[in-house]
């Protein structure tokens, strides 16, 4: 069955995709592409199974001005309802290969990430096992500087290879020219380039990346920068996720949702007064004493997680007949209760943001990549 929306024109250049070797066409509703189980149907959606099928069909695509949205794990997507005027390329190339004596680990975009992790702990090389249970695959983590538990992967990223889209050649790109920061890239929220594979500086001494989360240091009984057999941190750290519902199970709604829907703040040391007194005038100078805080370059890091609770927004919100609603383990993360549409994801991330600021004075900033919507 074709999208209605689908142009002649568009008709005959899916029909020299779909011929490309390494190339399956279809009509993969986005419902079933992301880890929220939501969004609409594509134009079309074209399954690319080697970094030379993606470029191709990316750079056909281009030429003749098709709309396009990349997708890997679909971990961080927000795509609208009904049906979305553009074709889905789904990278679908899961190569990973480990150098031994340089303990460096490549991975090609399609690979599901926590396999990587899963792999290079195997090979008893360290520097990525907090990083376990994050949904999604290689080729995003460098375009959102996924972090957790301490450690992000800019920590461990040597190169990516990339498919600029503008001057329509591969290139290497060194970590560097990322502009890394928090939760960001220089690729992210642009269309400018393709992650096509990743290269992580991993080291092979079998010991953890030193141990910088209190959360995750109490639980192994470590001192802060210890670092430990990374086995048993990656345990610890999917252990730790699994109670927050933050390791994907298809079988437990709590785990349908993108993740941290929300990024933690950063804000100035006087923003940051003054959301410390809001919490001393609306919940006491006890609760305002207790309001997590930690310098970092840029200003002082607020947890979004401790705002959206004591805004108002609990555990579970709104409530069990909810189509959407706050994970049961965690406030930061929103999950579809099996039957819900992006219009309902929307209204309760506005209601959360809005409760957030008209109490605290922030504005939370949403993580996902947002797709024919906006909130």
């Amino acid at each position: 069955m074709a999208n209605t929306l689908l142009d002649p024109h568009y008709e005959e250049i899916f029909e020299q995709a779909a011929s490309l070797s390494s190339v399956t066409r279809g009509l993969e509703p986005f419902a079933q592409l992301t880890t929220l189980h939501l969004g609409g149907t594509p134009l079309s959606s074209f399954r690319c199974f080697s970094q030379q099928a993606a470029v191709e069909v990316i750079k056909l695509f281009d030429a003749h001005q098709i709309p396009l949205l990349v997708v890997g794990g679909g971990s961080n997507l927000v795509v609208a309802d009904g049906e979305v005027p553009l074709a889905a390329v789904i990278l679908d190339f899961d190569g990973i290969d480990i150098d031994a004596p340089s303990a460096r680990l490549r991975a090609e975009a399609g690979a599901v990430w926590d396999e990587v992790v899963a792999t290079a702990v195997a090979a008893g090389l360290g520097g990525i096992e907090c990083l376990s249970g994050i949904p999604g695959s290689a080729g995003a983590t460098p375009v959102q500087n996924v972090g957790a538990y301490g450690c992000e992967i800019a920590d461990v990223l040597v190169e990516v290879t990339l498919y600029d889209r503008q001057h329509g050649r591969i290139v290497k790109a060194a970590a560097s020219e990322l502009d890394l920061a928090y939760r960001y890239s220089n690729l992210k929220f642009t269309q400018r380039a393709v992650v096509l594979d990743i290269t992580l500086q991993l080291h092979s001494d079998g010991l953890s990346a030193p141990l910088r989360f209190g959360e995750l240091a109490r639980t192994l009984g470590a001192e802060p920068e210890q670092r430990l057999p990374i086995a048993d941190v990656r345990e610890a750290v999917l252990g730790l996720r699994r109670g927050k519902g933050m390791v994907y199970q298809e079988s437990d709604h709590d785990t349908w949702s993108a993740g941290s829907f929300f990024t933690n703040p950063i804000v100035s040391s006087a923003q940051a007064s003054e959301v410390r007194s809001k919490v001393a005038a609306k919940l006491g100078e006890e609760a305002a004493e207790a309001m997590p805080a930690f310098e970092v370059a840029g200003g002082i890091k607020l947890s979004a997680a401790w705002l959206i609770d004591k805004a108002g927004f609990h555990k579970g919100y709104p409530g069990p007949q909810a189509p959407v609603r706050l994970s049961t383990k965690h406030t930061l993360a929103l999950s579809n209760r099996g039957n819900a549409n992006t219009a309902d994801l929307v209204a309760l991330a506005r209601e959360i943001r809005g409760g957030v600021a008209e109490v605290f004075g922030v504005t939370l900033e949403p993580e996902p990549v947002w797709v024919g919507v906006s909130i």
